[in-house]
């Protein structure tokens, strides 16, 4: 490889967001990054590879609510379980960000008050609707159907005070930018749908603070706002570089801008539009390349926990090895096009390309080696014009493996050498190293032989190195030689291999997936059994009530689902002196309550307060008008009090 260029890469993930433990599709991300920073590595670049966690926003404020801890305390948590996950998939990663860390917080502050001074972010008032789980505001032409257009949940209106950023006031800039360096946005797919679908409509100007919840990075100047989940976490590929305003940093100055900006698809609107306007707005250098990556699905569907079809990294590489999950990976995410997973294609794929090709490979080489040079290497003294075609062969890949990998065609450099390793078991049949053993005017061509299978599989492993570490580290034990250049004859010889031994042992498919259906039933059994346990415990805790009341099971009880509610609007009912017409805005969803409390309080009494609300009751009709829940109440006739919430709890709280 070519040590001396000493030129400068720098490659990130997106921070994966904390709210819960990521799924394989999420962490394919962090391991495609990191077999291109090793790779750059290997040819010399001087790399700096970050990843992280993004740990603010409003659907973490609800989760740690949920949990009854603070969010600090839950992100702490989620943050420390993604790194552990990212550290077994061995991300070699220069920096691991939080956007909790003092460092970033402070430069956020700097950044959003330095928007504000300059005229690019204003005050107003926003009404519109709100995804909860993409953290993100969509107009009434994004939001059909009150689907967000993003991730397809239920989104729900919004109004609240908010700071916005001048979007608009960069279109022009960006959409030239854009078109005069074509492979800023990559797949060319990505940069289309950016620009017909988002930037040439016109860009709507982006709310960047929040005050209806209090998780966040405090805007120094005002402190009912929280600066937004995206221009905080967007940031983070300077802040981690030392960036703050007038304090660059000497990271900063070396690395940025970014050679590439690694990213799921589904982010590329935030990363194509938002992030360059903030550069542009701080009078900083554009990233070089925002490479959007395609998904994996399970089946055909994306991976979903309510679809019960979400695998998990660390629980894949129980069964396949971390690099046997690191090369499904790798191999299976086409460039542009959604990759596909289940267990029985990871199956296939292990025992195809790691146990049959490579490992059959090396560990036959090895054990030929060892039985018919008592473990030398020997020299190659009597070539063949076959020799010839295995070492132009080796050229080929390696020029292809580079064209591929750089221009991050992951799935293809993997291909292409693979095939190499099939061209090599393909030699070991041309030449049957075993018939030549028999006959010892043949033993210098038996030599030959086993020298060039032994260069291929170092060539081969060298190109490995970046996309299975441990495998190609592995491999260069057993032939004895740690030299990874791929000049064809730099392996020495006369120097002795080490031990034969399997890199990957044969899967069997059926017995693996009887084995997963029996942990799963396992799982669900100790499941059942705690809820149980749980139930008895209450039981046992809750005092004895009183016999002339009517009694429901605990089961009963906990169908109820009860939710902190925002009353958003309020009305009489029509020929009704009883009932007031409310609308709740539960955070996921707004509903419409009809409420018999009419005599006792008065619309403006209940709007902007939070109440307690029964969410899953069947919907039904009051005087003509659908009541979709109930609010919780008590007293009667005149005396009636509503139960309300604390301004501080979250909307959407569930209630238990």
């Amino acid at each position: 490889m070519n040590q001396n260029n000493k030129e400068k890469f720098y490659i990130t993930t997106a921070i994966a967001y904390a709210s819960r433990k990521p799924h394989i599709g999420n962490t394919y991300e962090v391991i495609m990054t990191d077999a291109v920073a090793r790779y750059k590595r290997m040819m010399g670049y001087d790399v700096f590879f970050l990843t992280g966690t993004d740990e603010h926003g409003e659907k973490i404020e609800v989760l740690a609510n949920d949990a009854s801890i603070t969010p600090q305390k839950y992100v702490d948590s989620v943050s420390d379980e993604i790194k552990k996950l990212w550290n077994l998939m061995n991300a070699s990663y220069d920096r691991f960000i939080r956007t909790t860390d003092d460092d970033h917080v402070a430069a956020v502050q700097k950044m959003f008050k330095k928007f504000y001074e300059q005229g690019d972010i204003y005050k107003n008032e926003y009404e519109g609707w709100y995804c909860v789980p993409c953290e993100s505001f969509y107009t009434e032409t994004q939001a059909e159907g009150g689907k967000c257009p993003d991730c397809g949940a239920q989104m729900h209106k919004k109004k609240e005070e908010a700071y916005f950023f001048r979007m608009s006031a960069y279109q022009d800039r960006l959409l030239e930018y854009i078109e005069s360096h074509p492979d800023f946005i990559e797949p060319e797919s990505r940069k289309k749908e950016m620009i017909n679908n988002f930037i040439k409509p016109g860009l709507q100007d982006l709310c960047v603070s929040r005050t209806s919840f209090t998780w966040g990075i405090p805007v120094t100047f005002d402190d009912k706002h929280v600066v937004y989940v995206w221009l905080d976490a967007l940031s983070n590929y300077i802040t981690a570089l030392g960036y703050s305003v007038n304090e660059k940093g000497e990271l900063y100055s070396k690395y940025w801008p970014a050679d590439v900006h690694v990213i799921g698809k589904d982010i590329m609107r935030f990363h194509s539009i938002y992030w360059p306007i903030f550069l542009m707005a701080l009078g900083e250098p554009l990233p070089k390349k925002i490479f959007g990556h395609p998904w994996f699905l399970f089946g055909n569907d994306k991976m979903s926990k309510s679809k019960g079809n979400v695998l998990y990294a660390d629980e894949l590489v129980e069964k396949f090895g971390v690099d046997g999950v690191r090369h499904y990976c790798l191999a299976e995410m086409p460039y542009n096009s959604d990759g596909n997973i289940t267990i029985e294609s990871l199956v296939k794929r292990y025992n195809t390309d790691l146990a049959n090709n490579l490992g059959n490979l090396v560990n036959r080489t090895v054990a030929m080696t060892k039985k018919y040079f008592d473990g030398i290497i020997p020299a190659p003294v009597c070539s063949a014009p076959i020799d010839g075609e295995l070492k132009q062969c080796a050229e080929q890949t390696y020029r292809d493996f580079v064209a591929q990998m750089d221009s991050y065609h992951i799935a293809d450099a993997v291909k292409v050498l693979f095939e190499l390793f099939s061209r090599a078991n393909k030699y070991i049949d041309e030449t049957t190293p075993w018939t030549l053993a028999k006959d010892e005017a043949q033993r210098d061509r038996l030599g030959t032989v086993m020298y060039n299978l032994l260069e291929m599989i170092r060539i081969g492993a060298a190109m490995l190195t970046p996309l299975l570490p441990q495998t190609a580290d592995a491999i260069f034990a057993q032939i004895g030689s740690d030299c990874r250049e791929v000049a064809w004859g730099s392996l020495p010889h006369g120097t002795a291999v080490g031990e034969a031994s399997a890199l990957f042992a044969r899967i069997d498919e059926k017995k693996l997936i009887e084995q997963i259906e029996a942990e799963q039933k396992q799982n669900a059994k100790e499941s059942a059994a705690a809820n149980a346990a749980l139930k008895a415990k209450n039981e046992e805790q809750t005092p004895k009530s009183d016999p002339s009341l009517p009694q429901i099971t605990f089961d009963a009880f906990m169908q109820t689902e009860l939710r902190c509610a925002l009353v958003t609007a309020c009305e009489p009912v029509a020929k009704s002196d009883k009932l007031l017409k409310l609308q709740l805005d539960l955070g996921s969803e707004v509903r419409q309550v009809v409420s018999g409390i009419a005599k006792c309080y008065k619309p403006d009494d209940l709007i902007g307060k939070k109440v307690l609300m029964v969410a899953n009751l069947a919907p039904v009709k009051l005087r003509g008008v659908e009541s979709c829940g109930m609010i919780l109440a008590g007293g009667e006739d005149d005396k009636i009090r509503v139960v309300f919430l604390p301004d501080e709890m979250p909307v959407g709280t569930r209630i238990r």
